[in-house]
């Protein structure tokens, strides 16, 4: 029964963090676009976006983060067959590539709270599909758990991330074609 409440603790949280590591760098991109406005405008939104980015981090974000890790370590505990197996040892890798993810984007919270992140926006937004294709991996993984399974869901991971960085592309390009100025 602990291991289904762990469980079910685990899945509710995994959803809490990544919708904090699929908005913070949303509002990094709007963060870093505002410096293009006037001077009183930009100190205006540069607040805003301070407090906004602030409080998703850490009241929803990381504690989330860190609920999700805890509940990992019970179901481990409770069923450590689990880390002899082949999906479960690559998940945990894609695991510590979210994790590196989720550091590197506080990383850059603080870079713009100083007023030095020097991505564009359009690197900001392929930063911003990183987290997505992460999950895909992990879910794929959990899911199909075979070789072949795994095999497929490369190739559709890699098609996917191309798909991503077309249509970012032509999100640059629809957007510079409205007379938008885009970096």
């Amino acid at each position: 029964m602990l291991y289904l409440y762990a469980k079910a603790i685990h899945i509710i949280f995994v959803v809490c963090w990544m919708a904090g590591l699929f908005y913070m760098p949303r509002l990094f991109i709007y963060h870093q676009e505002a410096k293009q406005k006037t001077t009183v405008e930009y100190e205006v939104l540069h607040k805003q976006f301070m407090i906004m980015e602030r409080k998703l981090w850490w009241v929803i974000t990381t504690p989330a983060m860190y609920i999700v890790l805890g509940s990992a370590f019970v179901l481990l505990y409770l069923n450590p067959a689990l880390l002899l197996t082949g999906w479960m040892q690559i998940k945990l890798v894609f695991v510590g590539l979210l994790v590196i993810y989720h550091f590197k984007c506080q990383g850059m919270m603080f870079q713009l709270r100083a007023g030095n992140l020097s991505w564009t926006s359009t690197q900001l937004r392929l930063w911003n599909e990183v987290s997505t294709l992460i999950l895909f991996a992990i879910v794929f993984l959990v899911i199909l758990k075979s070789t072949i399974g795994w095999v497929f869901g490369v190739v559709g991971l890699i098609s996917l991330a191309v798909l991503l960085m077309i249509l970012v592309k032509l999100y640059k390009k629809y957007r510079n074609n409205k007379g938008e100025q885009v970096d």
